[in-house]
């Protein structure tokens, strides 16, 4: 009857699991995240329970429920295996799982049974001291499904953490997930210009509680690297790589140090390793790619004249490893913007051409991936393409995204210095002034602007769109 329909709804909008945390599909590459929980299933043990529930939700959103109840069989499982007396409150979430993709598949009352399960295990619980635990559980799990669900869902994790933290200051579980949702914060606010709490302290507090925990001693590491102690840096990530040598996670991010310290071969040599055992990792092929750019830009540098055949090699290499780690990650975009700049190097225009259009297709990006966008797809023109005035209006685009980042600083310098650079030719161009101004008002610069509408003017009396600009700036000031 539809009664009991709705009084189930309402139910199960009550418990807390996957399908209550606002999870959206649209956010993630489905195939790509699913990839990365089998890899973690098959590298991490502890945290496997948590593991099959998300991989189970995964399932659900790719329309399959058969394989979705069989990851929660598998949770289940690992709960039996690795906490037999404790099983009833490390499953609630699991539970919660089971009840709602029973209600998708309109199997109302198996539904039911695992509604009443948690129902009744939250009241014999809820007068113990595990239920504060329970809790703080719970909330972890949420916190380490939003972590896989993309940056959009970064700052909900980390109040999940800290919530799960007040009950249990010094579990080891949770300040490690604390710590990298505050060093991926910290990662974005750098590159939208923003001053955050930095993650130095919860990653060393994280590796003090589990000094085994070899994943959060690399974060570690390159941390210390962005704050000048690379030598202290290289110390965890050579403890890392001795305690786990051969773990995908510790490697990636141990190819990442060495390549910021300018070894470019031994970070090649590392990620190399690291692919025979995970192949797939679209994280892994993209660093591979990065790596064969600082190859060539090193046999640019280096030589007048590098050898073509090396250059062309080394080209083809990073592109192979882009192409595989978009192939991998549908919604990669900074492998996107890295294997369109790579075409661009190899005169493959036409490729670069389509790379950059499927990269703005991408529906998750942010506003200083946009800027970031504007400001390659304008070098692309400037640079490669030899067109000055398309350059120009991709790096404006940029700029005007008024969402202050490293993107839109990097379009600001790159206008600033060709419109100056074409003024300085002596193509007196009443544009060129009219454009340089109008990037000074953008950049907050009133007094510079106001002098290059005059100059446009001098050059252009009749222009409308000059006079009016120079008329609300002096009015502004």
């Amino acid at each position: 009857s539809t009664i009991s329909i709705n009084s189930l709804k309402s139910s199960l909008l009550k418990l807390e699991c996957h399908f209550t945390w606002t999870l959206l599909k649209q956010d993630v590459d489905l195939g790509h995240l699913e990839e990365t929980v089998d890899d973690q299933i098959e590298f991490f043990i502890e945290s496997n329970i948590a593991n099959y529930n998300l991989l189970s939700y995964v399932c659900h959103l790719k329309g399959s429920n058969e394989e979705a109840l069989g990851n929660l069989q598998k949770a289940e499982a690992a709960a039996q295996k690795n906490h037999p007396d404790e099983t009833d409150w490390r499953i609630l979430v699991t539970w919660g799982n089971y009840a709602w993709i029973y209600y998708h598949m309109k199997r109302y009352e198996e539904a039911q049974i695992y509604i009443n399960k948690v129902e009744n295990s939250c009241k014999k619980l809820s007068s113990t001291a595990q239920w504060k635990i329970q809790l703080s559980e719970m909330y972890a799990e949420q916190g380490w499904a939003l972590l896989k669900f993309g940056r959009k869902y970064y700052k909900r994790a980390k109040d999940c953490f800290e919530t799960a933290l007040k009950n249990e200051p010094n579990n080891p579980r949770f300040n490690a997930g604390y710590a990298i949702a505050m060093y991926r914060l910290e990662d974005l606010s750098l590159r939208q210009c923003e001053e955050i709490d930095p993650s130095f302290e919860p990653l060393k507090r994280a590796v003090e509680l589990n000094p085994k925990d070899t994943f959060i001693m690399a974060l570690l590491a390159l941390k210390l690297q962005d704050l000048n102690q690379a030598d202290e840096g290289e110390r965890y990530i050579k403890e890392a790589m001795q305690i786990t040598p051969d773990l995908p996670y510790v490697q990636r991010y141990a190819a990442k140090f060495y390549r910021r310290k300018g070894e470019v071969d031994k970070a090649l040599e590392i990620l190399k390793k690291a692919l025979a055992v995970t192949p797939k990792s679209a994280f892994l092929h993209h660093q591979l790619g990065v790596c064969y750019k600082v190859k060539l830009y090193q046999l640019k540098n280096t030589k007048r004249f590098p050898p073509q055949e090396q250059v062309e090699k080394v080209i083809r290499l990073a592109i192979f490893h882009l192409k595989t780690a978009i192939v991998q990650k549908t919604k990669f975009f900074a492998a996107h913007m890295e294997l369109a700049n790579m075409y661009a190097q190899g005169k493959r225009y036409k490729e670069a051409e389509e790379t950059f259009q499927k990269a703005l297709q991408i529906n998750i990006l942010f506003d200083d991936d946009k800027q970031n966008y504007y400001y390659h797809y304008g070098n692309f023109h400037h640079f490669h393409m030899k067109m000055e005035s398309e350059a120009i209006k991709y790096y404006l685009e940029g700029l005007k995204i008024e969402k202050e980042s490293y993107g839109r600083n990097l379009c600001r310098n790159a206008l600033k210095k060709l419109l100056k650079k074409r003024i300085r030719r002596g193509l007196e161009d009443a544009t060129d002034f009219g454009t340089l101004g109008l990037v000074h008002n953008l950049s907050g610069e009133k007094h510079k602007a106001i002098e290059c509408y005059e100059k446009a003017i001098a050059l252009c009396p009749d222009n409308e769109e000059y006079l009016s600009a120079l008329c609300e700036l002096r009015l502004s000031i």
